[in-house]
């Protein structure tokens, strides 16, 4: 397959990073200078292709990019041993995690995650979990039921959508964690169902806050972390030791499209609630 260079629609693992010089303006022959280290370093953010979505058979089927506005600053940490705290913290989470699946009755055409935010049974998940799919949207719950999900409501700008399911759902919303609260090095819970497993927990630790990238057309904001996320997760929580929502897992960096290496990106909870209480009032 012939290499894509720029920025737009997402393309699916294969789609590379903007071709962004190190200060995140120019290209090669920009004020960042050129030669030898400038083709290293493009060469590696060439490799930076965000993968977010799967198919029903678990394929990677689409993604989105995120191209980082410089590469300066701090290396993704190692993972972080797991404190017994997040034991506790998985044990709350994994009741209010759904999988979302977008299609007909011939297979789901895209694949992501979800979680319960109130008693009424409203699901906050990922944008382009629905953008990427067609047809019908449904939610797996933990016990293994499928029902049908109401769209109440899509914003594309922040890569947020609100679902809603029946009250026989029974769905554990989850607490949100207070703006402004997530520090740097706090250990975290990335829960979702990557290529199609549901119930998946891996741990981490807060690796950066407010860090710059490039989602499809948007630039945003967002909490990295060294939790391991692969496609299936978007949408999904990122949680933690407490068991609050810090943020709604939708991109990961990867070199050549060979999976998560430790670099992960999720919308802040800031940005989340503010988009979902402006869904559901408008929807209901």
């Amino acid at each position: 397959m012939a290499v894509q260079t720029g920025l737009g629609e997402p393309r699916g693992p294969w789609f590379v990073s903007p071709d962004l010089g190190p200060d995140g303006r120019g290209g090669p022959d920009g004020p960042s200078g050129g030669g030898a280290e400038w083709s290293w370093r493009r060469r590696l953010l060439a490799g930076l292709a965000v993968v977010t979505l799967s198919t029903g058979s678990g394929a990677l089927a689409g993604g989105w990019v995120a191209g980082r506005d410089g590469v300066s600053g701090p290396a993704a940490a190692s993972a972080a041993p797991v404190p017994a705290e997040l034991v506790t913290a998985a044990e709350k989470t994994v009741p209010g995690v759904v999988s979302v699946l977008v299609g007909g009755s011939g297979g789901a055409s895209a694949t992501g995650s979800g979680f319960a935010v109130d008693s009424e049974q409203h699901i906050i998940t990922n944008d382009h979990i629905l953008a990427k799919g067609r047809g019908e949207v449904t939610v797996e719950l933990p016990d293994g039921r499928r029902l049908a999900a109401e769209v109440v409501g899509r914003e594309p700008g922040s890569d947020l959508a609100v679902l809603r399911v029946p009250s026989s759902a029974g769905l554990t919303a989850l607490p949100l964690a207070k703006p402004g609260s997530t520090r740097v090095g706090e250990p975290v819970l990335a829960v979702g169902s990557p290529l199609g497993l549901p119930g998946t927990v891996t741990a981490g630790i807060v690796s950066a806050l407010d860090r710059q990238v490039r989602l499809g057309d948007n630039r945003h904001r967002a909490v990295q972390t060294d939790a391991s996320i692969n496609p299936g997760n978007s949408g999904g929580p990122l949680v933690n030791a407490r068991g609050e929502v810090v943020g709604v897992n939708t991109a990961i960096a990867t070199i050549d499209g060979n999976g998560s290496i430790g670099i992960g990106f999720a919308i802040p909870i800031e940005q989340v609630q503010q988009t979902a209480d402006t869904i559901i009032g408008k929807g209901g």
